[in-house]
């Protein structure tokens, strides 16, 4: 088992920038490949970023490219999403998840832990 625990979200104006953390505790975290989704009210969860075991892969949803950046440390078990020139429809919770699978995945079924999420919320 992974026990995923996110924080760092909040209310912010557009423009702005937060940065999520994700602290995983249980198994070997360099194990796992991490992935961010994120979910707003009466929408599907959506990919955002994942990044792979050693940190050196990452990938972005258009929405999101060149405004966020995802990052790992695994001496810390910990994975960020730095999100800067956040718009109102960023809004949403965020989730991170982590998924054994060797290849970049973006679905959320591919993923097999999940944190609770943290809500960001993004005023015009």
């Amino acid at each position: 088992q992974v026990q995923l625990v996110e924080s760092g979200g909040g209310l912010v104006q557009a423009g702005g920038s937060l940065r999520l953390s994700c602290a995983a505790s249980g198994r070997t975290f360099s194990n796992y490949a991490m992935g961010w989704f994120r979910q707003a009210p009466g929408k599907e969860r959506e990919f955002v970023s994942t990044i792979s075991r050693s940190g050196g892969s990452t990938y972005y949803a258009d929405s999101v490219k060149g405004r966020f950046t995802i990052s790992r440390d695994n001496a810390k078990n910990t994975v960020y999403l730095q999100m800067n020139r956040l718009k109102p429809e960023d809004t949403a919770v965020y989730y991170c998840a982590a998924t054994s699978r060797l290849i970049v995945v973006t679905k959320d079924f591919d993923y097999d832990y999940w944190g609770q999420g943290t809500q960001v919320t993004v005023s015009s």
